[in-house]
């Protein structure tokens, strides 16, 4: 694993510009969801802040960065603050006693990760790691409880951030105990689809380069089974597999 490199934060400039809500684009939040809407909630992080308060955020932080794949915390370590994307994307999952993995979510610039303990103390029940090369900012636990105590607009925002979490891992327990398998990878797919706002015809497209064992982890199947089912998807006329993208010409069948 590569070592990650470290600098104190100085300049006094806002956070990144994100949008509350998904859009088309690579820049959305990831996870299985009945409402595309909530996907970018939590997005807009700090952007509540005025100057001099992101100023002493910025100050009491930490630059980090990350290498595609880098861990940036693991299940079972102990927590020890929260780390705000600036740039990139970061994969949280759990693993499970057999070692299998379910993805919670991919998060992209403006949302922060390392709850639910944002002051600090306890154990860290998922995992996070960069999906491509990333710049984080750190908050160690007791400096996120001082600046709560410091700033009301700043312990706003950690609540609004905690709720768009919550949202987002109710989603998932509720699609996980209430969809079957093929209907999650359908929502995922249109999901995916509407994000990246292509296609004509009432056809839809997913252009995002992922993975059948991406799509499988944030399903909760195995590679194999996504594969084999997005050929019996295809044979039914419902999508088109093409070289780099997913053609949905039957979004209403999905």
């Amino acid at each position: 694993m590569a070592d990650h490199t470290t600098e104190r934060v100085i300049p006094v400039t806002p956070m990144p510009a994100a949008t509350k809500t998904a859009r088309p684009g690579q820049d959305s939040a990831v996870y299985l969801t009945e409402v595309l809407s909530e996907l970018n909630q939590g997005a807009a992080f700090l952007d509540q802040l005025r100057l001099d308060e992101i100023a002493a955020v910025r100050r009491a932080a930490v630059t980090r960065t990350y290498a595609a794949g880098e861990r940036v915390f693991l299940q079972g370590d102990r927590h020890t603050g929260i780390y705000v994307l600036e740039t990139g994307r970061v994969r949280t999952y759990y693993a499970g006693p057999s070692g299998r993995e379910i993805t919670l979510a991919y998060w992209t610039a403006g949302h922060f990760v390392g709850g639910p303990e944002v002051f600090g103390g306890g154990l860290h029940v998922w995992s996070a790691n960069a999906v491509e090369p990333s710049r984080l900012i750190f908050l160690p636990g007791a400096t996120v409880r001082s600046l709560a105590l410091q700033i009301p607009a700043f312990a706003l925002c950690l609540i609004e951030g905690l709720v768009a979490k919550g949202r987002c891992y109710s989603a998932l327990v509720q699609m996980l105990g209430t969809r079957s398998a093929s209907e999650r990878l359908a929502q995922l797919l249109l999901i995916l689809a509407q994000l990246d706002g292509g296609g004509a015809e009432g056809r839809m497209v997913v252009h995002r380069r992922i993975t059948h064992e991406q799509l499988a982890g944030i399903i909760g199947a195995t590679r194999q089974w996504v594969t084999s089912t997005l050929a019996r998807f295809q044979a039914m006329g419902i999508i088109r597999i093409e070289r780099g993208s997913v053609v949905i010409e039957r979004p209403d069948r999905l």
